[in-house]
């Protein structure tokens, strides 16, 4: 039987997604490292699966600088041992050398690693 959701888990779901997104914007690769699963991945906006570690390279090199990362709102499906984190941002950053403001949405689901969640995988869309 699945663990029941609990206002804990709550906040230990969003505490883990500020930690990444203050992660990103400081371009902190060990953080993000330790705070994502191992089997991480993050989905672009144009469909490319990027796995951990070659996204958190990606960053190492410059390829992808976060300046700014602005939340508008944010929805949480918790349920058991299963978490979506959908968050809609405003999001300065540096893609392949062009700067731009990207109006995001952020989906991540979330897994329980023991007292705490940590990112499974991130898919960003625009809205």
């Amino acid at each position: 039987m699945p663990p029941t959701s609990t206002r804990t888990d709550r906040d230990h779901i969003l505490q883990a997604h500020h930690a990444y997104l203050n992660a990103m914007v400081e371009g902190a690769t060990p953080s993000l490292d330790d705070l994502l699963d191992d089997g991480f991945t993050l989905t672009h906006m144009t469909g490319y699966v990027q796995p951990k570690t070659e996204w958190l390279a990606e960053m190492k090199a410059g390829q992808f600088v976060y300046h700014s990362i602005h939340e508008v709102d944010t929805a949480l499906d918790l349920d058991g041992g299963t978490a979506r984190l959908t968050v809609r941002t405003m999001t300065d950053a540096t893609v392949y050398g062009s700067r731009a403001d990207w109006r995001l949405l952020l989906t991540t689901d979330y897994g329980p690693r023991g007292d705490t969640w940590i990112p499974l995988r991130t898919v960003a869309t625009t809205w």
